[in-house]
């Protein structure tokens, strides 16, 4: 199949839409649209298609008190790293939308599947690791284009999150993601907007 130039321009546009959200409206989302999503993450690429991810629908409230208990722990210890006005911005920061955001999900990696018979992973198997972020990116794409918002939460203890899960040793944890609708639409990202950092262009070195 050959895509034309409008396909590409609609690609381009959900990609350039596609933000890290913070901000949510608590509306629920469809069951047949987290389904859609769901299998979304199955066309993502991966080793020896292997598809490792594992993810938890995060519904429990005990389990996201815990999760957000973790997270203020986190974030006070990553705000005592800055000092002065960096220490200012980055409590102005909107970190997390765990307050709001009526789909939470857990995701972890398998790092020995049997699916997959070990094709191409045996001298890189972080290959594992590498093909669930690419899933949760194509679920990020796929989540804007059904004009909804994700956001992942990266301030948190693996170790803890894989206690509280009560996963398989095998299962490492990988993302905590918050979906819905967002409060706003805005292709800035929120960092560019608080003036934490700017995107650099993209070079590709030669040799």
């Amino acid at each position: 199949m050959r895509f034309d130039e409008t396909q590409a321009e609609t690609l381009e546009t959900i990609l350039r839409w596609r933000r890290d959200v913070r901000h949510f409206r608590n509306d629920p989302v469809d069951d047949a649209v987290l389904a859609r999503l769901a299998e979304a993450m199955t066309l993502a690429p991966s080793v020896g298609n292997a598809r490792p991810w594992r993810v938890i629908r995060v519904e429990d409230s005990a389990l996201r008190a815990a999760v957000r208990a973790d997270f203020q722990r986190c974030d006070a210890e990553a705000a005592a790293d800055y000092a002065d006005e960096r220490a200012a911005a980055y409590r102005a920061l909107k970190l997390a939308g765990l307050d709001a955001a009526p789909v939470q999900l857990a995701v972890f990696t398998h790092i020995d599947p049997a699916e997959g018979h070990g094709l191409g992973r045996r001298t890189m198997p972080e290959t594992l690791r590498q093909s669930t972020a690419m899933a949760i990116h194509t679920l990020w794409l796929a989540a804007r284009a059904a004009n909804l918002g994700m956001g992942m939460v990266s301030i948190l203890d693996p170790a803890a999150m894989e206690r509280l899960f009560d996963v398989p040793q095998d299962w490492v944890f990988t993302a905590y993601l918050c979906l819905g609708h967002a409060e706003w639409d805005d292709d800035t990202p929120l960092l560019h907007r608080a003036g934490w950092q700017e995107n650099g262009p993209t070079r590709w070195a030669v040799q």
